[in-house]
């Protein structure tokens, strides 16, 4: 099964491309690993490289869910690797940069002697990109892989030039690359485009001090992003976040995971088509009263009971123990609250191991000031401040 979506009228394509992102590999969520869930998805990506048999295989990103990733994480990256290069034409090439989530120092290692392997690894930045070239039987296609940036890297290499913002940096760092016009280029980076939709499940930076503007883009015929879980084109279809393979977050219970296929003509036109993944155990939302959601009527030979869920019970008075007699029912339970008239005006949440983790530090601040203070949110002049201070943080952390 596959959707698609075309873009231009009757043309023949002849580079063929798939493009992935945030593998996330070794994450765990509430708890829970997802590493056989990891493993079941890659196992359905590696059956869409046999039966494509792409040119390219895109990875946009945030490879491991960590910098120093578990032995457990780096064996099956390895595994996942070695499949889709068999799984892949011996002519594919396949490229690899790091994300926000990932060590650069530790994403590029080996790369020279992956290369010749036709494994293209994004090398830690150092004020340029140099462009992977491959070609079809219309020419060549040119390759720029950049790793997740932040406006102090790019600022190291180019002292002189006024960086402040994000767009700045990543408009640089594209001028730099001098790009040749006269062929199709493409763009590998990972980075948050402005106005694109987040999840609850991803990384983010205070004030929204790490938007892009798509513009930058213009002289891409395809931008494969990575950092965002929702697959969704920005600004023009052809800057796209594939999105994440898996679901990681209850922000994401509808979302449809894809796999992305980019097929180019002679004159960098791109249509697409979206294969859709299938979890090994799906994520689930169940709101209703305690007796509702444990009547066996209601969860008898239904997914939920092997699924990730999140309970929200309706009962007036608490369940004494109800996260414990819940998971006999429900053994992949992640989260349990509570929704009734004592808490509408303010939300309780049960056994929630991720909510701080996944607040920015915006968030944790503006509650911390209202419990200080008694008011609920911060003057405009307040969050400049704050959001300047936070830039600063992570600025000095990233040098």
């Amino acid at each position: 099964m596959f959707f698609s979506i075309r873009l231009v009228g009757t043309i023949t394509f002849t580079m063929k491309i798939i493009h992935i992102s945030d593998l996330h590999i070794g994450k765990n969520v509430n708890g829970f690993s997802m590493i056989e869930e990891q493993r079941h998805v890659f196992e359905q990506i590696c059956d869409v490289a046999r039966q494509q048999k792409p040119d390219a295989v895109l990875i946009a990103g945030d490879v491991y869910d960590k910098s120093v990733p578990s032995a457990e994480a780096v064996q099956l990256f390895d595994e996942f690797l070695t499949n889709l290069t068999e799984s892949a034409t011996s002519d594919a090439h396949i490229f690899i940069i790091s994300g926000n989530h990932d060590s650069p120092e530790r994403i590029a290692f080996g790369a020279e002697i992956m290369r010749r392997q036709n494994i293209h690894l994004s090398p830690v930045y150092k004020g340029d990109v140099n462009p992977v070239i491959i070609s079809d039987k219309d020419g060549p296609v040119a390759f720029y892989m950049l790793p997740f940036i932040k406006p102090v890297a790019v600022r190291h290499f180019f002292e002189n030039e006024d960086i402040s913002t994000y767009t700045d940096a990543m408009r640089l760092a594209i001028a730099k690359m001098n790009i040749d016009k006269t062929m199709r280029n493409v763009l590998i980076c990972h980075q948050f485009v402005t106005n694109a939709e987040r999840s609850e499940s991803e990384e983010t930076i205070v004030g929204g001090l790490d938007n892009v503007d798509a513009q930058v883009f213009a002289d891409f015929d395809y931008v494969a992003l990575g950092h965002l879980h929702r697959p969704q084109s920005c600004d023009r279809p052809t800057i796209r976040y594939s999105g994440s393979p898996l679901k990681y977050s209850f922000s994401e219970v509808n979302d449809n995971k894809t796999i992305t296929i980019a097929n180019m003509d002679a004159n960098g036109s791109v249509e697409f088509s979206f294969i859709p993944t299938s979890p090994l155990h799906d994520w689930f939302d169940l709101r209703g009263t305690y007796n509702e959601l444990t009547a066996l009527q209601f969860y008898n030979g239904k997914p939920e009971r092997e699924g990730f869920v999140r309970v929200t019970l309706t009962d007036e008075n608490e369940i004494p123990y109800a996260i414990n007699k819940l998971r006999e029912i429900y053994p992949k339970i992640m989260e349990l609250r509570y929704d009734n008239k004592r808490t509408q005006t303010k939300s309780i949440v049960v056994n929630n191991i991720d909510a701080t983790k996944q607040k920015t530090p915006a968030e944790l601040f503006a509650e911390f000031y209202e419990m200080q203070n008694g008011e609920s949110s911060l003057t405009a002049e307040q969050q400049s401040f704050i959001n300047e201070i936070m830039e600063r943080v992570q600025n000095r952390e990233s040098e």
